[in-house]
């Protein structure tokens, strides 16, 4: 069984890719626990006819995002086929994209947009580090997103997270 987690930070397209890889034919879990992380793939990789399954999670399982860290070195050991998809978008467009959608940042609460991004990059730095491939969105349309995400999944293509702009 192929396991792909998708994270990054809020914003960035997380759910957007999730629904692309579903589209692929993935089977998608979103904002699943951590507790009930590895249980899911042990039921998923025993005994069904799952062959592909992504899971999303970020910022919002709280405290036990930490536990990942963990449960990934445990699946690597143990050969799980298990790669970490990182999305990520500068801070302005991340400020852009929740004042488009009035919607709050899971860490900022009442306090400032700013000061909530700037938490989630500290508590995600762990994955980013882990992850696989690193896609930022800043400047991506969504079929550009898709077709990274299929150059990746579909046509096993080399990733490469060099992007040029060429402007006159």
């Amino acid at each position: 069984m192929k396991l792909v987690i998708v994270t990054g930070m809020s914003g960035a397209g997380k759910t957007i890719a999730l629904k692309m890889l579903e589209d692929i034919g993935f089977y998608c879990v979103d904002n699943l626990p951590i507790s009930l992380v590895d249980k899911f793939v042990q039921l998923v990789s025993g005994g069904t006819d799952i062959k592909k399954t992504a899971l999303g999670l970020d910022i919002r399982s709280g405290e036990e995002l930490e536990n990942l860290d963990e449960i990934l070195e445990n699946w690597r050991s143990s050969n799980v086929d298990v790669q970490v998809l990182f999305l990520d978008a500068n801070d302005a467009v991340l400020i852009k994209r929740y004042k488009e959608t009035r919607r709050t940042h899971p860490l900022a609460g009442a306090g400032r947009l700013e000061n909530g991004i700037e938490k989630e990059r500290e508590k995600l730095a762990f994955l980013k580090r882990e992850a696989d491939y690193i896609i930022d969105t800043s400047n991506l349309l969504t079929r550009e997103l898709k077709q990274e995400i299929d150059r990746i999944f579909v046509d096993n293509q080399d990733f490469c997270n060099m992007m040029i702009s060429v402007l006159s």
